[in-house]
């Protein structure tokens, strides 16, 4: 794996765990996220808040299983198992496309779409 492959696990693992700094530790301090139809956070701060969102309770389990690389930009595609609130346990497929500058992310797009 190339170092912003490492990286991009390193993110995936602090999801896994529900872990603040070990997620904000790969990503630049003006970092924005975009998950499309749902939000948009710039910086820091913001993507901490996202990071635990209160609707949601749990870890998610996230099984990435694809990765690819080009340039300053990785993308990931998989599964995922989380929980609502409000509804309980949902199953769904993400697409993450990481654009790193410097050799943090700087830049997160989420797509995330319900599985049955």
């Amino acid at each position: 794996m190339t170092a912003q492959q490492d990286l991009v696990a390193e993110y995936f693992a602090g999801f896994r765990a529900s872990d603040h700094p070990r997620i904000l530790a790969t990503l630049t301090d003006d970092v924005d996220w975009v998950i499309h139809g749902h939000r948009t956070t710039t910086g820091k701060t913001e993507f901490d808040g996202e990071i635990e969102n209160p609707a949601f309770t749990g870890s998610p389990e996230l099984d990435v299983q694809r990765v690819y690389e080009d340039g300053p930009v990785v993308i990931t595609l998989g599964e995922g198992l989380g929980a609502t609130v409000e509804h309980g346990p949902f199953r769904f497929a993400f697409n993450d496309t990481f654009t790193f500058r410097d050799g943090l992310i700087a830049r997160v797009d989420s797509y995330v779409v319900p599985l049955p």
